[in-house]
């Protein structure tokens, strides 16, 4: 394994894949958490669904794919959001409804301009190797950026996880907080999808939270156990997906599903 590695660094842009899937898998996790506790979980594939058809009309009118994916995305969350919190539509029919309405814009868009080519079947199923210099660096900044504002407001996500009631009681802006992780959810999905594509990018966001529910409960150990499971997880599923030729994507998920199996299994074994 170590000779693999050695062999996979001596690469650019292996190097460059690694450094921003470790990123991603990070934000990703630590968003998971609280995403999946307030039930949002499924936000995730709709956003990437949205990112989808975001990406299609961008390659089809030839404009810059994330630079135009990023603003949309994030008004979709905040759209997701308030339909959440609408009486007339709940959560899951919300995310249904934009989901699927914006991969049926995306593939109407494919077919009648360039129809499916590399660049957007990459986007689908992911290709990580395929990630640009200019690309890396924006997802980089970007990832830092989602890593430092949930770090500075991890006391206030805490408290509207657990208890939106009581937190809205003593004063927390629950929605604007909402709006917060909403927001770095946006970007770190549309920052994952060239690494994961848009059908899979969720597992980064559900998997490493659920494992880390299984054996822990409190919420801080939930996080920790949930980054250093995603990170580790996306590392064994970049070294497979180089040494077996199997796509990046899929490969990191299959990785993830072994560990919630095994994760569930101690969990188990703790309460008998």
């Amino acid at each position: 394994m170590i000779s693999i590695i050695s062999e996979m660094l001596q690469y650019e842009f292996m190097t460059r894949a690694l450094l921003v899937g470790f990123l991603v898998s990070l934000c990703a996790a630590l968003l998971g958490v609280s995403l999946v506790l307030k039930r949002y979980s499924m936000i995730g594939d709709g956003l990437s669904h949205v990112g989808f058809g975001t990406l299609a009309i961008a390659t089809a009118l030839g404009m810059a794919p994330l630079k135009l994916t990023i603003p949309v995305v994030v008004v979709a969350a905040f759209l997701l959001l308030q339909l959440s919190e609408s009486n007339k539509i709940n959560g899951d029919s919300a995310i249904a409804l934009i989901s699927s309405g914006s991969l049926a814009i995306g593939v109407m868009a494919i077919s009648i301009t360039t129809g499916m080519n590399m660049e957007v079947y990459n986007y689908m199923f992911g290709s990580i190797l395929s990630l640009s210099v200019e690309d890396a660096r924006l997802s980089i900044v970007l990832c830092s950026a989602v890593l430092v504002l949930f770090i500075i407001f991890y006391n206030r996500i805490f408290a509207i996880t657990f208890d939106e009631t009581f937190a809205k009681a003593t004063g927390t802006r629950v929605k604007l907080y909402n709006m917060v992780i909403a927001f770095l959810t946006a970007i770190t999905i549309v920052l994952g999808m060239r690494m994961m594509g848009s059908l899979l990018i969720s597992s980064l966001i559900i998997f490493p939270a659920l494992s880390s529910m299984q054996v822990f409960k409190k919420f801080r150990l939930v996080v920790v156990s949930a980054a250093v499971l995603s990170v580790c997880c996306f590392f064994v599923g970049m070294i497979l997906s180089y040494g077996y030729g199997t796509p990046s994507g899929a490969s990191v998920v299959c990785v993830n599903l072994v560990v919630f199996v095994i994760m569930t299994a101690v969990g188990a074994l703790r309460r008998v």
